[in-house]
């Protein structure tokens, strides 16, 4: 069996296969663009580790070898971390529920049936809590709740309630060991016939 001979030209493009490599990263990361499944970017990654293998002298087998073993390493590993931090829910609170328990100057008399405040650097709607309530322009008040698109008013240094903490709610009810003679918390209901 003899060699086979490789044309020039094919031979010239396959001495730069780490630039051929590289543009397959590029036109994965492209892809990845699109699909947002971090898929392609795994393979973007075997596809760099491939090229840094034409670049050490690996011969063509080795490099997809390198490549598809780096990408395989990556969709296993830095993937399912990527995509567990990506679909975190936010931490903090924000937008309307943030601005419960800080502070506002009253620019219009407020009372229950209304009046202005100022809030962060925005005017707004707000109202008392109760009917006795009544704050005079320029007093300090704190934001006890919103309601829609109007802040619930109290005087300076009252604490708002804690909003409900419906995470530690469901802990409690899921955890929760039933009473006596009380069902346990997923039970179907008995009916009378049903009971021995």
């Amino acid at each position: 069996m003899g060699v086979v001979a490789v044309p020039d030209w094919l031979q010239g493009t396959l001495d730069e296969a780490w630039l051929w490599w590289i543009a397959a990263a590029l036109v994965l990361g492209v892809l990845e663009v699109t699909s947002l499944d971090l898929v392609f970017m795994m393979l973007a990654g075997g596809a760099l580790a491939g090229s840094l293998a034409s670049a050490v002298g690996l011969g063509y087998v080795g490099q997809v070898l390198v490549a598809a073993a780096v990408a395989g390493v990556l969709a296993a590993t830095v993937r399912p971390l990527l995509l567990r931090r990506l679909r975190m829910p936010p931490t903090g609170t924000t937008n309307a529920p943030a601005l419960v328990g800080r502070g506002a100057v009253v620019l219009t008399e407020v009372g229950s049936r209304g009046g202005l405040v100022k809030l962060v650097g925005e005017t707004w709607s707000a109202r008392t809590s109760s009917a006795a309530e009544t704050y005079v322009a320029g007093e300090d008040v704190v934001v006890l709740a919103i309601d829609g698109a109007t802040a619930v008013v109290g005087p300076a240094g009252t604490v708002p309630p804690a909003p409900p903490d419906l995470r530690k709610a469901e802990r409690d009810s899921a955890g929760r060991r039933a009473e006596p003679g009380e069902p346990s918390p997923g039970a179907r209901p008995q009916h009378p016939e049903e009971n021995p």
